[in-house]
Protein backbone atom coordinates (compact mmCIF):
# COMPACT_ATOMS: atom_id res chain seq x y z
CA UNK A 1 0.00 0.00 0.00
CA UNK A 2 2.56 2.26 0.27
CA UNK A 3 3.61 2.19 -2.90
CA UNK A 4 0.21 3.64 -3.88
CA UNK A 5 0.87 6.44 -1.71
CA UNK A 6 4.37 7.43 -3.03
CA UNK A 7 3.60 7.17 -6.62
CA UNK A 8 1.57 10.14 -7.28
CA UNK A 9 3.95 12.29 -5.25
CA UNK A 10 7.19 10.45 -7.86
CA UNK A 11 4.70 11.83 -10.74
CA UNK A 12 4.49 15.23 -9.33
CA UNK A 13 8.08 15.40 -8.53
CA UNK A 14 9.19 14.36 -11.74
CA UNK A 15 6.85 16.43 -13.21
CA UNK A 16 8.18 19.78 -11.22
CA UNK A 17 11.80 18.20 -12.36
CA UNK A 18 11.05 18.33 -15.65
CA UNK A 19 9.53 21.49 -15.83
CA UNK A 20 12.09 23.42 -14.32
CA UNK A 21 14.36 21.90 -16.89
CA UNK A 22 12.66 22.96 -19.61
CA UNK A 23 12.51 26.91 -18.01
CA UNK A 24 16.67 26.56 -17.61
CA UNK A 25 16.75 24.88 -20.91
CA UNK A 26 14.53 27.92 -22.80
CA UNK A 27 16.11 30.76 -20.69
CA UNK A 28 19.18 29.72 -21.79
CA UNK A 29 18.31 29.56 -25.32
CA UNK A 30 16.77 33.04 -25.01
CA UNK A 31 20.30 34.23 -23.70
CA UNK A 32 22.20 32.95 -26.36
CA UNK A 33 19.69 34.24 -28.90
CA UNK A 34 20.29 37.81 -27.16
CA UNK A 35 23.71 37.60 -26.75
CA UNK A 36 24.47 36.54 -30.57
CA UNK A 37 22.06 39.65 -31.54
CA UNK A 38 24.03 41.73 -29.55
CA UNK A 39 26.77 40.66 -30.76
CA UNK A 40 25.96 40.88 -34.90
CA UNK A 41 28.67 43.03 -36.96
CA UNK A 42 26.91 46.09 -38.46
CA UNK A 43 26.64 45.88 -42.02
CA UNK A 44 28.48 48.34 -44.02
CA UNK A 45 25.26 49.90 -44.99
CA UNK A 46 24.31 50.33 -41.55
CA UNK A 47 27.53 52.00 -40.99
CA UNK A 48 27.27 53.85 -43.39
CA UNK A 49 23.81 55.22 -43.59
CA UNK A 50 24.86 56.39 -39.64
CA UNK A 51 27.84 57.77 -40.53
CA UNK A 52 25.47 60.08 -42.99
CA UNK A 53 23.14 60.87 -40.63
CA UNK A 54 25.68 62.18 -38.13
CA UNK A 55 27.55 64.41 -41.13
CA UNK A 56 24.27 66.21 -42.40
CA UNK A 57 23.58 66.81 -38.04
CA UNK A 58 27.28 67.64 -37.83
CA UNK A 59 27.98 69.57 -41.30
CA UNK A 60 31.15 67.15 -41.43
CA UNK A 61 32.16 65.08 -44.36
CA UNK A 62 32.46 61.68 -44.24
CA UNK A 63 35.74 59.70 -43.98
CA UNK A 64 35.40 55.76 -44.57
CA UNK A 65 38.19 53.67 -43.76
CA UNK A 66 39.00 49.99 -45.03
CA UNK A 67 40.97 47.65 -42.59
CA UNK A 68 41.61 44.87 -40.52
CA UNK A 69 42.69 43.46 -37.07
CA UNK A 70 46.15 41.99 -38.58
CA UNK A 71 46.99 45.25 -40.32
CA UNK A 72 50.20 47.32 -39.26
CA UNK A 73 49.40 50.26 -42.00
CA UNK A 74 45.87 50.61 -40.95
CA UNK A 75 46.93 50.90 -37.30
CA UNK A 76 49.43 53.79 -38.12
CA UNK A 77 46.62 55.58 -39.65
CA UNK A 78 44.68 55.57 -36.90
CA UNK A 79 47.37 56.48 -34.36
CA UNK A 80 47.89 59.19 -36.25
CA UNK A 81 44.51 60.63 -36.87
CA UNK A 82 44.22 60.36 -33.29
CA UNK A 83 47.64 61.89 -32.38
CA UNK A 84 46.56 64.76 -29.74
CA UNK A 85 48.34 67.07 -32.90
CA UNK A 86 45.78 65.49 -34.84
CA UNK A 87 42.90 64.55 -33.25
CA UNK A 88 40.78 67.67 -32.75
CA UNK A 89 41.35 68.77 -36.64
CA UNK A 90 39.67 65.45 -37.94
CA UNK A 91 37.43 65.23 -35.12
CA UNK A 92 35.99 68.66 -36.10
CA UNK A 93 35.87 68.22 -39.92
CA UNK A 94 35.03 64.35 -40.45
CA UNK A 95 32.73 61.75 -39.41
CA UNK A 96 35.06 58.71 -39.40
CA UNK A 97 34.03 54.75 -39.49
CA UNK A 98 35.72 51.85 -40.60
CA UNK A 99 34.74 49.17 -42.44
CA UNK A 100 36.16 45.64 -41.46
CA UNK A 101 37.99 43.66 -44.74
CA UNK A 102 40.11 40.65 -45.48
CA UNK A 103 40.46 39.78 -42.09
CA UNK A 104 42.25 36.13 -41.01
CA UNK A 105 39.68 32.84 -41.33
CA UNK A 106 40.12 32.55 -37.59
CA UNK A 107 38.27 36.42 -37.57
CA UNK A 108 35.96 36.05 -40.63
CA UNK A 109 32.85 37.08 -37.60
CA UNK A 110 34.62 40.84 -37.39
CA UNK A 111 34.18 41.58 -41.14
CA UNK A 112 31.31 43.79 -42.11
CA UNK A 113 28.88 42.22 -44.38
CA UNK A 114 29.11 44.39 -47.56
CA UNK A 115 32.25 46.07 -46.96
CA UNK A 116 33.81 43.93 -49.69
CA UNK A 117 31.32 44.84 -51.92
CA UNK A 118 31.57 48.44 -51.14
CA UNK A 119 34.80 48.69 -51.57
CA UNK A 120 34.96 46.88 -54.96
CA UNK A 121 32.38 49.14 -56.27
CA UNK A 122 34.99 52.20 -55.29
CA UNK A 123 38.04 50.37 -57.31
CA UNK A 124 39.54 49.73 -53.99
CA UNK A 125 39.59 45.53 -54.05
CA UNK A 126 43.55 44.57 -54.94
CA UNK A 127 44.49 47.63 -53.43
CA UNK A 128 45.67 46.47 -50.31
CA UNK A 129 44.38 48.40 -47.22
CA UNK A 130 43.90 50.76 -45.76
CA UNK A 131 41.83 52.48 -48.15
CA UNK A 132 39.88 55.09 -47.68
CA UNK A 133 37.52 57.50 -49.23
CA UNK A 134 36.37 61.06 -48.45
CA UNK A 135 32.10 61.57 -49.20
CA UNK A 136 30.13 64.84 -48.23
CA UNK A 137 27.53 64.41 -46.57
CA UNK A 138 24.95 63.90 -48.84
CA UNK A 139 27.05 60.62 -49.89
CA UNK A 140 28.61 61.92 -52.71
CA UNK A 141 32.11 60.52 -53.19
CA UNK A 142 34.43 63.16 -52.94
CA UNK A 143 38.45 61.02 -53.50
CA UNK A 144 39.96 58.23 -52.60
CA UNK A 145 43.57 57.18 -51.29
CA UNK A 146 44.55 56.52 -54.90
CA UNK A 147 47.26 59.24 -56.76
CA UNK A 148 46.42 58.99 -59.99
CA UNK A 149 47.88 60.40 -63.06
CA UNK A 150 45.92 63.35 -64.87
CA UNK A 151 43.26 62.01 -66.84
CA UNK A 152 42.84 58.78 -65.32
CA UNK A 153 39.72 57.57 -64.10
CA UNK A 154 38.26 56.10 -60.69
CA UNK A 155 39.61 52.81 -61.62
CA UNK A 156 43.29 53.59 -62.45
CA UNK A 157 45.80 55.04 -59.39
CA UNK A 158 47.68 53.20 -56.60
CA UNK A 159 46.83 53.46 -53.35
CA UNK A 160 48.17 55.58 -50.53
CA UNK A 161 46.91 53.55 -47.74
CA UNK A 162 48.57 55.19 -44.56
CA UNK A 163 50.02 57.92 -46.07
CA UNK A 164 54.07 57.99 -45.16
CA UNK A 165 56.40 59.79 -47.99
CA UNK A 166 56.95 63.10 -48.87
CA UNK A 167 54.89 62.47 -52.01
CA UNK A 168 51.58 60.47 -50.34
CA UNK A 169 51.19 63.28 -47.82
CA UNK A 170 51.39 66.16 -49.50
CA UNK A 171 48.64 63.94 -51.72
CA UNK A 172 46.34 63.34 -48.58
CA UNK A 173 47.08 67.53 -47.41
CA UNK A 174 46.13 67.76 -50.30
CA UNK A 175 42.62 66.19 -49.98
CA UNK A 176 42.35 67.65 -46.38
CA UNK A 177 42.59 71.21 -47.84
CA UNK A 178 39.94 70.32 -50.24
CA UNK A 179 37.50 68.77 -48.39
CA UNK A 180 38.06 71.14 -44.70
CA UNK A 181 39.25 74.18 -44.20
CA UNK A 182 42.48 73.11 -43.01
CA UNK A 183 44.85 75.97 -41.60
CA UNK A 184 48.57 76.32 -42.44
CA UNK A 185 49.25 75.34 -38.89
CA UNK A 186 47.17 72.35 -38.89
CA UNK A 187 48.63 70.98 -42.18
CA UNK A 188 52.07 71.38 -40.88
CA UNK A 189 50.87 69.54 -37.93
CA UNK A 190 49.09 66.76 -39.96
CA UNK A 191 52.44 66.67 -42.28
CA UNK A 192 54.97 66.20 -39.37
CA UNK A 193 53.04 63.51 -37.82
CA UNK A 194 52.01 61.42 -41.09
CA UNK A 195 56.16 61.59 -41.91
CA UNK A 196 56.39 59.82 -38.60
CA UNK A 197 55.19 56.49 -40.12
CA UNK A 198 57.80 56.67 -42.77
CA UNK A 199 60.59 55.57 -40.09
Amino acid sequence: MKFYFLLPNLVSEKFTMLKQKLLLSVFILVNAVSSNAQLATPSAEEIMKEAFSTAVKENKKVFIMFHASWCVWCHRMDNSMNDTACKKYFDDNYVIRHLVVDETDDKKNLENPGAVELRKKYYGDGQGIPFWLVFDKDGKLLFDSKMRNNGEGPEKGANTGCPANEREVAFFINILEKTSSLTAGQAEMIRKRFRENDK
